[in-house]
């Protein structure tokens, strides 16, 4: 998938149908002169419609499609008919999609398992044929009810990554060569900062057919909380995972102060990320013999972490059996 076909926030107008007009209409044949009233009721107006799609993985389809339009409800008729329901709009979405209002910012609904259907924008009902407003007191009504108008407004729609564990560090911290190693995902790699512009999930396999969905999320910097570097576009997509696995090169001056530097982004972010689970693994440790990853456990923060080389594939058997060993306790 191409970086600029990962889209993962659009920002769309929906309209809503119409509801039909009830009928003022009064029975009439040939023997029954003065009949009463027989109008039927208006149809609703078609809803918009947001429907998960597990085929989906971006929001990509809905990029150049701004407006989306219900049509209205029919008019009711004679002989108690009811006006036809107007047809509703459907917009798939890939599951983790997040509905909000464009203008109070409020979050509507999301959308996380396949088939689920939630309207976005309700339209109209259909107004009330005169039959309906017939009384003993009232027996010829000679008005009826207007449909509902529909409504349109701007709505966001905004995609989470579902996965089980999110690749958590700066720029070329290895994420990306993690990644490409113990999953099928072909992400690209350069030793350059920001070579990962968006999220990609990788599906790891591990033992006796088991498996679990891994996210690089592009990297973090200091202020990533404030909008810096790729900030607030991708910290999201870390709110949807179980695990965070944050990643730190051997190399780095200072292991403990980069780890607090990500930890507090992402509780200025969002302090619940803290209640998450995580552990830690300290990347490229090919250039490091057994006294110097002794020396360094003492400096390394006090949560489970493990020595790992992506390219020498030294470690990653033993990452994989401590993150499901995490992840099997959820």
């Amino acid at each position: 998938m191409a970086s600029d076909n990962f889209v993962d926030y659009v920002k769309i107008h929906c309209t809503s149908g119409t509801g039909g007009g009830g009928s003022t209409h009064f029975r009439r044949e040939k023997y029954i002169p003065k009949g009463g009233p027989d109008g039927g009721d208006g149809g609703r107006g078609g809803h918009v419609i947001v429907k998960g799609n597990k085929q989906l993985w971006t929001l990509l389809h809905l990029k150049f499609k701004k407006h989306i339009k219900a049509s209205h409800g029919g008019h009711g008729a004679g002989n108690l008919k009811t006006g036809s329901q107007g047809n509703d709009v459907y917009i798939d979405v890939p599951l983790g999609t997040i509905a909000k209002d464009a203008e109070t910012g409020e979050i509507l609904f999301e959308i996380s398992s396949d088939g689920e259907e939630m309207i976005i924008q309700r339209g109209g009902r259909g107004g009330l044929g005169n039959d309906q407003f017939k009384s003993p007191t009232n027996q010829t009504p000679r008005y009826a009810q207007p449909g509902e108008e529909g409504l349109e407004s701007w709505k966001i729609l905004e995609l989470k990554l579902l996965a089980d564990v999110g690749l958590v560090g700066f720029p070329n911290a290895g994420k990306s060569t993690l990644l490409s190693v113990i999953s099928s995902a072909k992400p690209e790699i350069g030793d350059y900062a920001f070579t990962t512009l968006r999220p990609n999930l990788g599906m790891v396999f591990y033992r006796d057919f088991r498996s679990f969905i891994m996210a690089d999320i592009p990297g973090i910097i200091e202020g990533a909380h404030t909008g810096k570097g790729l900030g607030l576009k991708f910290l999201r997509h870390i709110e949807r995972n179980s695990l965070l696995l944050f990643m730190i090169p051997a190399d780095s001056p200072n292991i403990i102060n980069e780890f607090n530097i990500l930890l507090r982004e992402l509780e200025m972010f969002n302090p619940e990320l803290l209640e998450k689970e995580r552990v830690l693994a300290i990347t490229k440790c090919d250039m490091l013999d057994d006294e110097m990853i002794e020396q360094m456990k003492s400096d390394l923060p006090e949560i489970p972490y493990i020595f790992i080389s992506s390219v020498a594939q030294k470690g990653l058997t033993e990452l994989k059996d401590m993150i499901w060993k995490h992840l099997d306790n959820d």
